[in-house]
């Protein structure tokens, strides 16, 4: 792997005061592939309000027309350039490096096409100032509440080993704060003095459940999740679709050749002792109606046939 980084002019991090005057430094780190430059530039320009930031590239072809539109920011303290694409969780692991090396406290988590409300870092610091109060162990990331800019739909926030309240229970009776199992990548604020102990994003899985995985091991080591109303971010998950398994939020859709991850990853989590059963249960349900549906009604069900079958088979490899 190659790295190609933008050397611009060192500034100093941005520092965000808590309610209780304790001085922290955050930053945010957008990962990039394709970007569109219309959706990722207004993102910046939200964040760079806000936050000094990092952008880390996945091998993007022609970057290097947009490169001076991102680091034309003030607050933009690298563009760093991977040669070729090494996946989600890779650069999001090199953009967790790099706020770690840079003495950060919080750093926040950002696909290229999500939008932020007013005042969404220090809304995002001071939920988790308030929700740590009465967290036993820590919390290890909060999350805001997302938004699908397409439809207007919330997303709850779910708790995956209830049969009854599985979503949107409130923490330690919080009137915004709720209990999760789960936080999508995009949005997400990582509490990094517990990052040690939790680890870092599993890179063998590339880019699908991710996220996924990385929460569920910090729950099992007694960790919480937080979701908060107190911010929210516009975030379309998957692509458009006509279906009506997709447009319910049931569940998302995505190409044939991202598909493989998808079934390869979470047919991994099944395996794995600190997945919740309960997500479990439910995930392989979903998951069978998914891929009946793909392999009934799409065009490219051949494709989708063998990516699926691949996934499955290749998802003990991942050890």
């Amino acid at each position: 792997m190659t790295i190609g980084v933008f050397n611009l002019p060192k500034k100093e991090i941005v520092i965000d005061k808590m309610s209780n005057d304790v001085t922290e430094k955050c930053c945010a780190l957008v990962v990039t592939y394709k970007p569109d430059i219309t959706a990722l530039l207004k993102l910046l320009g939200q964040l760079n309000k806000e936050t000094d930031f990092i952008v880390i590239d996945n091998g993007s072809p022609e970057l290097d027309k947009l490169a001076e539109s991102i680091t034309v920011y003030d607050r933009c303290q690298d563009l760093i350039r991977l040669t070729e694409n090494e996946g989600l969780a890779k650069a999001l692991n090199i953009g967790i490096n790099w706020a770690v090396d840079n003495q950060c406290d919080f750093v926040f988590l950002f696909d290229q096409d999500s939008s932020l409300c007013d005042l969404f870092v220090s809304r995002m610091i001071s939920a988790y100032g308030d929700a740590n109060k009465h967290s036993k162990k820590g919390i290890a990331a909060v999350g805001p509440r997302i938004i699908n800019p397409q439809s207007m739909r919330q997303t709850p926030f779910k708790l995956f080993n209830r049969l009854m309240l599985r979503s949107d229970r409130l923490f330690a009776d919080s009137a915004s704060h709720f209990i999760a199992d789960f936080l999508i990548t995009s949005g997400t604020l990582l509490v990094l003095k517990h990052i040690e102990e939790i680890g870092r994003m599993k890179e063998s899985y590339f880019i699908d459940n991710v996220d996924l995985e990385w929460c569920f091991r910090a729950k099992s080591k007694g960790y919480d999740l937080i979701g908060t109303d107190d911010a929210v971010l516009y975030h379309a998950i998957g692509e458009r679709s006509i279906s009506p398994l997709v447009r319910a939020g049931i569940m998302a859709q995505h190409n044939p050749a991202r598909t493989y991850y998808s079934s390869r990853n979470r047919t991994h989590l099944y395996s794995v002792g600190y997945s919740p059963i309960g997500w479990k249960l439910r995930d392989m349900i979903r998951f069978s109606i998914k891929a009946s549906w793909l392999l009934i009604s799409s065009q490219d069900r051949k494709e989708y046939w063998e990516n699926i079958r691949s996934g499955i088979r290749d998802a003990k490899s991942l050890g």
